[in-house]
């Protein structure tokens, strides 16, 4: 894939070298401090004079272990709490151009749908950072967070691609950006509101079976940006490009994550992402068809046909 020298999207924020206390995935409205956020941003205005009566109450009586428990003072290691930008490297450069790229891209397609385009954000990190629910961590990957409307990534997890999943290539590591650029687009369509709903309204297994298709459709769109970024930019795809995201694709399905790096059984009432040949079959849908429209078929399928 050729990524040089083309433009580098302003909505990249490099938090790398930021050291942030405590650990942990990230679970939206997790840990008192979590709801304590979340009824501050969302609740109402009764709620938030609570919320800062509280604060301020436990900022009195308790100040250390208050600061410790919002995030601030001291890491557990006991070294004062510091951030830090790491430096404008090949890494940042990359990242910045593929986000750069799927504006261009889908600033020109979502319009021809009947949809305004609006851009994403990105945070690179590195092992965990603040997002508005709580701490993320490197270990869950890269996600898109509908909130904040942001994209989190630790750059290492390329290189868990390529030693633990056999995912290797540039382009590999640009179909992750571009799934995950999906999920913004998806926000965008509203389909993720719609997935949300759903909580607490259907069973555990209903509810991975429509996450599955939400997955689904954001390797379809994927698939949409490698066909227009091509078209777009002429030489941005190289041979074997396309063999890297669906090999990537294939690498991190559900059933070969639950065989090979999870319980060693297959549970496919669990899945949530779909299989890898389904994960690689819709990303082809996508880059072959070139149609946003023909996506819409995921929510539409009996779920044994994606």
């Amino acid at each position: 894939m050729r990524w040089r020298g083309r433009k580098q999207s302003t909505h990249v924020e490099d938090r790398r070298g930021e050291q942030v206390p405590g650990g942990g995935s990230y679970r939206a409205g997790g840990g008192l401090a979590n709801i304590l956020m979340l009824l501050f941003l969302r609740g109402s205005p009764k709620s938030r004079i609570i919320v800062l009566v509280l604060l301020v109450l436990g900022f009195l009586l308790f100040r250390g272990p208050l600061l410790n428990f919002l995030g601030g003072g001291e890491t557990p290691g006991g070294t004062t709490q510091q951030s830090g930008v790491a430096p404008d490297d090949e890494m940042y450069a990359y990242l910045s151009t593929i986000m750069g790229d799927n504006e261009q891209v889908w600033s020109q397609v979502l319009p021809t749908a009947g949809f305004q385009f609006r851009p994403a954000q990105m945070v690179i990190y590195s092992q965990r950072t603040r997002t508005p629910g709580g701490i993320a961590d490197a270990r869950m990957g890269p996600f898109y967070l509908s909130q904040d409307e942001t994209i989190y990534i630790d750059p290492t997890f390329f290189r868990e691609l390529k030693e633990k999943f056999g995912a290797t290539g540039d382009f590999a590591e640009a179909y992750v950006v571009a799934h995950e650029y999906g999920h913004h687009v998806q926000n965008i369509l509203g389909r993720l509101d719609q997935l949300h709903s759903l909580h607490g309204k259907v069973s555990d297994t209903e509810y991975n079976h429509q996450s599955v298709r939400v997955e689904l459709h954001a390797d379809f769109l994927a698939g949409i940006f490698a066909r227009f970024a091509q078209e777009t930019f002429g030489d941005f795809l190289e041979q074997g490009d396309i063999e890297e995201a669906m090999r990537c694709a294939e690498a991190i399905g559900d059933d070969r994550l639950q065989r090979d790096y999870g319980p060693g059984h297959v549970n496919p009432d669990s899945f949530t992402h779909g299989t890898s040949a389904q994960r690689a079959k819709w990303f082809n849908q996508g880059f072959t068809s070139g149609d946003v429209k023909v996506g819409e078929a995921l929510y539409s399928l009996p779920y044994d046909q994606l």
